[in-house]
């Protein structure tokens, strides 16, 4: 299932343009560049822009500037969603022609009253699986094998198993209103640029799973994969952007590197470089990043020097 251990290194930071970066996502991308970085390994940056009502007109533009501000340097152009319609369609034709997909017409109601809890949230009950009348509006569900047990070797989780009914359930590849939905979006983005291992948010463990699995029926390799511990502010709720987290301040990109080296687990730099430009930052955190040392819990609070940085 993993690319070959002799495979250049590609990974990517892939953040919706639906406003400025914060300290959450700053971590994320910091996490995946140093792991890239320290493989001698490329850094790819693709913009999330599928769900147009989401995306805010010229966040891509902050963003990138924000990433520029903080060292953050990508290699190859951006890949934007919005330009790849075509490769999601074609992906979707393929699943249909083999025969794993079902129209859903359940509502917000019924999803809610019929999905139950599985570890990674609620999962699909199966409703509408003998459907057989496609009339519009449906969504899209993918058939999974009833008895089909997915695996994945986390390099900062660990070993995780999942059952497919049980544990992850159908899910949705096309939605209602016509658009593809982001996990097979992300699929065919994953296969087209290469990526070898994907950095990101342990709240993403679950899109992992059903990511794995479409790779599967896509006939794609999947990419290893490290799932960083999500961090929350004093009141437990998760820092995002649909929670007003605040925007980096690029003026103190500096300062927001130590803090996010620190909320990484990574030894400290010396006082004297604290103060130095982002690319000197830059050039030490790659020469002493240290994987092993990232927490492994699946939340971390934050406090201290990073609670500052939210007011």
């Amino acid at each position: 299932m993993n690319p070959s251990p002799g495979m250049a290194y590609r990974g990517r930071f892939a953040p919706t343009p639906s406003g400025a970066l914060h300290l959450g996502s700053l971590v994320t991308a910091l996490a995946g560049y140093l792991q890239a970085r320290s493989q001698q390994g490329l850094w790819l940056l693709r913009m999330d822009d599928l769900d147009r009502p989401r995306c805010v007109a010229g966040a891509d533009t902050e963003i990138l500037r924000q990433l520029e501000a903080h060292g953050l340097h990508w290699d190859e152009p951006v890949r934007y969603q919005s330009a790849h319609e075509d490769d999601y369609r074609a992906a979707l034709e393929s699943l249909r022609a083999n025969d794993v997909l079902y129209p859903c017409h359940c509502t917000r109601n019924q999803l809610a009253h019929d999905s139950f809890t599985g570890p990674d949230g609620p999962v699909y009950s199966g409703r509408c699986r003998k459907t057989v009348a496609w009339a519009e509006p449906h969504a899209l569900r993918l058939k999974l094998a009833p008895r089909m047990t997915l695996s994945l070797d986390d390099g900062w989780q660990g070993s995780m198993v999942r059952r497919s009914r049980r544990d992850i359930g159908d899910f949705v590849v096309r939605r209602a209103d016509g658009q593809i939905a982001y996990q097979l979006a992300c699929v065919v983005d994953e296969a087209a640029m290469g990526i070898t291992e994907v950095v990101r948010g342990a709240d993403l463990i679950g899109s992992s799973f059903r990511q794995i699995a479409l790779m599967q029926q896509l006939g794609h390799t999947a990419p290893r994969y490290r799932h960083l511990a999500v961090l929350v502010d004093r009141n437990g709720r998760k820092l995002s952007k649909q929670n007003h987290a605040a925007a980096i301040r690029n003026q103190n990109a500096s300062e927001n590197l130590v803090t996010c080296l620190r909320l990484l687990a990574q030894n400290p730099p010396p006082d004297s470089l604290c103060l130095e430009t982002p690319e000197t930052l830059m050039r030490w955190a790659i020469r002493h990043w240290n994987p092993g040392l990232v927490p492994k819990r699946q939340i971390i609070p934050i406090h201290g020097a990073a609670q500052q940085l939210l007011a």
